[in-house]
């Protein structure tokens, strides 16, 4: 079936990988998690909050819209009420 619709793009991807595209290396690649918990020594924690569906499903929207982790914002919004404790 190799002859139909998408034979040239499966044959292409079966002879290996294109001369213009570079490997990536390890280096190169960006991690999921936010820049503040790749700098962390110490051990992080889970910190669970019970919302309504609707209202975590409209945030999760909105954080998605506008590029940024739901866990970046709640870090962010709880360090501008409490602060950071004194050592950090």
């Amino acid at each position: 079936m190799a002859n139909g619709k998408y034979g040239n793009i499966i044959r292409s991807a079966k002879s290996g990988k294109p001369e213009d595209q570079e490997a990536s290396k390890p280096d190169d690649r960006i991690s999921g998690k936010p820049e503040n918990q790749i700098k962390e020594e110490e051990p992080l924690k889970n910190l669970c909050v019970k919302v309504p569906e609707s209202w975590r499903r409209h945030w999760n929207a909105e954080a998605k819209r506008i590029g940024v982790t739901m866990t970046s914002v709640m870090v962010d919004a709880l360090t501008e009420k409490f602060g950071l404790p004194e050592d950090q």
